[in-house]
């Protein structure tokens, strides 16, 4: 299957999925003017990948912020993620700054709505 890599914008964020090496990273900002427009490929993809998943799959998600439209976008990409765990052993970890409170509460809501393996973890920029 083909990689999805998508380069980061101001607004948009980077998006590396390469099932042959094993990396699936969600990173930056997700600011799209037109969420629904911006995310599209990226369900068209998720949905490809999982009819025939790597055995094991990590996603990654480090994302700094995100405004109302890609939080509900990002959810129902991971509601693509939790239906392919019958093919695959899924886990979402969810990287945030241990000074935002915001990114955390987001990532345990999501935590609570699915059923696949998801991880919390913390990091510190130095630059705060």
């Amino acid at each position: 299957m083909d990689s999805l890599i998508l380069a980061a914008t101001e607004d948009t964020p980077e998006v590396n999925f390469v099932p042959e090496k094993n990396i699936f990273s969600f990173s930056n900002v997700s600011l799209p003017e037109d969420a629904i427009e911006f995310y599209q490929p990226i369900f068209n993809w998720l949905k490809e990948y999982t009819e025939n998943p790597n055995p094991t799959t990590n996603f990654d998600f480090s994302v700094e912020y995100i405004n109302t439209a890609s939080s509900k976008q990002i959810f129902d990409m991971m509601l693509l993620i939790n239906k392919m765990a019958n093919k695959s052993d899924i886990t979402i970890r969810w990287h945030y700054d241990v000074l935002d409170e915001d990114m955390l509460m987001l990532g345990t809501r999501y935590k609570n709505l699915l059923k696949v393996k998801f991880e919390l973890v913390e990091y510190s920029n130095d630059e705060d």
